[in-house]
């Protein structure tokens, strides 16, 4: 049985709705990309995340590259910044991504 706030707005708004799902997975397809080239330790920084201090690091590091694409964006949309090799939406995409991985690590779902 689907949620009546979900039935509500995907009947109400289709075209939007459908959208927000091609998004995330788009999102999801980007994060798993990034896995397979990076890998988790660059989060982590190789460090043992149930450790609080660890914890408190690796959060730290994702809000200072969430920062840096927020300084993108800032650049794209205000500056007439024009990006060579990362659009706006990527940016953006970045920092979905980046706020959902602040999560997992909040959760301790990180590298799990």
């Amino acid at each position: 049985m689907k949620n009546k706030s979900i039935e509500f707005c995907e009947n109400k708004y289709p075209v939007m709705t459908a959208a927000f799902k091609e998004i995330l997975n788009q999102m999801y397809t980007t994060f798993c990309e990034k896995q397979h080239d990076y890998g988790p330790t660059n989060i982590s920084l190789g460090r043992d995340l149930s450790k609080k201090e660890n914890k408190t690091k690796s959060l730290t590091g994702v809000w200072f590259r969430s920062n840096d694409k927020l300084c993108r964006v800032d650049n794209l949309l205000n500056n007439g910044f024009k990006a060579k090799n990362e659009s706006l939406e990527d940016s953006f995409l970045d920092l979905a991504n980046y706020s959902v991985i602040s999560l997992l690590v909040c959760k301790d779902k990180w590298e799990k």
